[in-house]
């Protein structure tokens, strides 16, 4: 399992993907362009000490992006308040790339379009929307959760 950014806006919510993905073994996408400098000295400071256990890939445009989701034969989840299906009840596969939108725009019809589901995050309705990092965060609990693909733990690691 994948998570993907694209077009991110905020640098602390790519430190908070890499953070986040680092600590699960999963691997992070990150869509271009950003609304902010994406360089090694930006990246070293967002991912903190966890960028050594990132599986980071960088993709220059959404056109770069689609070739290695079919390579990886993966299907393209995406979460979004326009979702049909709530997360949940979604059946993930391990091999799935679940897609965050840009925080300020969401994703463009392309994205939509290429997507295999559209999931949404039910949450009350006085409430816009969940941060892009902590909406990962559930979705990508839930799809690893349902595939078995935490990493496993030993206290004497």
């Amino acid at each position: 399992m994948r998570l993907a950014l694209f077009q991110p806006d905020i640098p602390q919510n790519v430190g908070a993907a890499i953070r986040l993905t680092a600590c699960l073994g999963v691997g992070l996408d990150i869509i271009e362009p950003c609304a902010f400098p994406l360089n090694d000295k930006s990246m070293k400071r967002a991912a903190l000490d966890y960028g050594p256990l990132a599986h980071l890939t960088r993709h220059a445009s959404w056109a770069e992006f689609l070739p290695s989701i079919q390579a990886a034969r993966s299907r393209i989840i995406l979460l979004t308040t326009q979702g049909e299906t709530i997360f949940s009840d979604f059946p993930f596969r391990s091999e799935d790339t679940l897609l965050m939108g840009s925080e300020s725009r969401g994703a463009p019809p392309e994205v939509h379009g290429a997507a295999a589901a559209r999931l949404r995050i039910p949450i009350i309705r006085a409430a816009r929307s969940l941060n892009v990092v902590t909406a990962a965060t559930l979705a990508l609990g839930e799809g690893l959760r349902q595939t078995g693909g935490f990493p496993s733990w030993n206290a004497s690691e």
